[in-house]
């Protein structure tokens, strides 16, 4: 079980305190735990809210978006999470994606990195992501684009799997997912949300897809 935090690469960096105004300025820490995403209840979204509190909130500087989604799959959290925590084969349940190889050494741990091709017809070619975290206890994982032919710089992701009771359904998986990106130049902050948002709620969709179909397999 590994776990890494995202580090401020500039915090040792002196700064006058006019600089640090401005900068405290156009940073802002996001409040995705007190919007409930589509698809949950107020009261199953209160019950997840610590977790969404310590993963799926973000610093987004001027000129980033941040996003939470969830997806209600009617399969168990461990198959769910059997899927997603598989970083060399996104392409399981990610639409988009012709194909994923792993760089040499891989071994499912924080800091591996996959070389992933995208589809026709998107604005993206490849992409080179890096796996920073992997916490199969709590069933979190995430990962950073570092490199690659496309628009979506800086993008990080993290996604989480949990259990959650309902009155007419019993035992359900919740995934929640969220992401912190650049707003590519020439675009505005809705239009770039708006398009991550497609691509995650499609990807989650399938996740469900793939993961039901274990189940009545």
């Amino acid at each position: 079980m590994e776990k890494v935090e995202a580090t401020n690469s500039t915090a040792e960096q002196p700064e006058s305190s006019a600089a640090a105004g401005v900068a405290a300025e156009e940073e802002v820490t996001t409040a995705h735990h007190l919007t409930v995403p589509a698809g949950l209840t107020q009261e199953e979204f209160e019950d997840l809210k610590p977790v969404v509190t310590e993963f799926h909130n973000y610093r987004v500087n001027s000129g980033q978006c941040s996003s939470l989604l969830a997806q209600i799959v009617n399969a168990p959290a461990k198959e769910v999470w059997s899927i997603v925590r598989r970083f060399d084969k996104p392409q399981t349940y990610k639409h988009f994606i012709k194909s994923c190889f792993v760089r040499e050494g891989f071994s499912m741990k924080v800091g591996d990195l996959r070389d992933v091709s995208v589809i026709s017809g998107l604005p993206a070619a490849t992409s080179t992501e890096r796996l920073d975290i992997l916490d199969d206890e709590r069933r979190v994982t995430g990962f950073s684009i570092i490199g690659g032919d496309h628009r979506l710089r800086n993008y990080r992701s993290v996604t989480t799997v949990h259990e959650v009771e309902r009155r007419e359904a019993g035992i359900v998986t919740v995934v929640l997912e969220s992401y912190v990106v650049d707003v590519p130049e020439g675009n505005t902050e809705e239009d770039t949300r708006l398009f991550a948002d497609t691509v995650v709620k499609l990807n989650l969709q399938k996740l469900a897809s793939v993961a039901e179909a274990m189940g009545s397999d």
